[in-house]
């Protein structure tokens, strides 16, 4: 039977915490109760999190504090490794790790033989970038926001190789779905081989219709590379639905994750075309050239094998309390952020319609004043922000 829950009974619980099996068994627990309003449920949430209530952690674009029960399974099975290096005892992790691609490919809408478990979004940027074959006078179409990694990346294999990068410019506030994918076929010839977009801009806050960008470029035989950094984690996401050849993402950020644990998604019969950008080894110290699956890229040499064993305890959360809920509550903290920004006089960069803006949330403040308005929010008040594009406040399930 479903009972009810008071706030003393939800500061009960948060005070419990360590003694459950892990945090999803808690937010369960919540989640059965009848009266639990919606404030109680995550305020549950965000107490399954160390950071002090002194600490305002709003720089969900660049690192989030990862949950606390994922944190402890990352110390609790780096002992079990420190305990026996020994091979016997290490073979316990390969299946950890298929567990780990198993759980992320199964909530991101994709096959786990399409998920490659890497370091980072860089790195997986760094396999498309530097993995398909081109030729002298071929053609790669980027966005003028993207991320480094996905953008001036770009230009050092064009010095190398005699390619022609051309970057799309959007309005700041696009028209529609429509403009923008307008803008990015317009930027496409006979000659382009690949799109390449970050989904949502770390310096405005932007988000491209990702599907319509992907429907388009697949009808021309363009691959098209989609950074999802400032997406997984804080979307619900169906990488099948979307429609793109490959996908880049870090744990870090918006999934609440261990640090230093990446994915790169390949569809389904893209990996022959693409060159591993690290050739390390599997168990048989053997170079998996002739896959033809994401496992291809994993080939990393020597790994954190509890982080990459945690990453399935950080799935689990995501799954308990749903990505579409998660969707929901980043979107509402944004708007309500934005609301309350304006109504204060800021100049907004970000789109107010959630449906054209992510949890990125971005205003205009001059470029020598960044750093002091970052600095004195937290020193004064404790709220971790960025000066990336003007003043960046990305806010969380954390967050009230």
């Amino acid at each position: 039977m479903q009972g009810s829950m008071t706030r003393r009974t939800l500061m009960r619980f948060a005070g419990a915490a360590a003694t459950v099996a892990t945090t999803s068994n808690l937010l369960m627990s919540a989640a059965h109760a009848e009266t639990i309003s919606g404030d109680m449920y995550w305020e549950l949430v965000r107490h399954q999190f160390i950071f002090p209530d002194t600490a305002i952690p709003m720089n969900s674009a660049n690192l989030c504090p990862s949950f606390e029960s994922v944190a402890s399974k990352v110390a609790e099975l780096t002992r079990v490794v420190d305990y026996d290096v020994s091979l016997n005892n290490r073979a316990q992790f390969n299946d950890r790790l298929s567990s780990s691609r198993m759980k992320v490919a199964t909530q991101i809408g994709a096959d786990p033989d399409e998920i490659a478990l890497v370091r980072n979004t860089s790195e997986a940027n760094s396999v498309i970038t530097n993995g398909l074959d081109f030729k002298s006078g071929d053609e790669v179409v980027i966005w003028d926001q993207n991320h480094v990694t996905n953008n001036e990346a770009w230009d050092i294999r064009a010095r190398r190789f005699g390619l022609k990068v051309v970057r799309v410019a959007l309005p700041r506030l696009p028209e529609s779905d429509e403009q923008i994918v307008e803008l990015f076929s317009k930027a496409c010839t006979d000659r382009t081989k690949i799109v390449s977009f970050t989904e949502c801009s770390n310096v405005s806050g932007l988000k491209l219709p990702a599907k319509k960008i992907a429907a388009r470029a697949r009808e021309r035989g363009i691959h098209c590379h989609v950074d999802g950094a400032q997406s997984w984690g804080a979307s619900a996401l169906n990488l099948h639905d979307m429609g793109c050849d490959s996908f880049s993402a870090s744990a870090h950020k918006w999934f609440m994750g261990p640090k230093e644990v990446g994915i790169l998604y390949v569809r389904k019969g893209r990996a022959g075309g693409i060159w591993p950008n690290t050739i390390g080894y599997t168990g048989e110290i053997k170079v998996e050239l002739d896959l033809d699956n994401a496992k291809k890229f994993e080939t990393l040499g020597q790994r954190d094998d509890a982080a990459i064993a945690a990453i399935a305890e950080t799935a689990d959360i995501h799954t308990q309390i749903g990505p579409q809920r998660i969707e929901a509550r980043i979107a509402e903290l944004a708007s309500q952020l934005k609301r309350g920004l304006r109504d204060l006089g800021a100049s907004l960069v970000t789109p107010e319609s959630p449906t054209m803006s992510g949890g990125v949330v971005v205003i205009e403040v001059p470029k020598e004043n960044q750093k002091t308005v970052v600095d004195t929010l937290y020193s004064k008040f404790g709220i971790a922000a960025s000066s990336s594009g003007g003043l960046r406040l990305c806010p969380h399930i954390y967050n009230t």
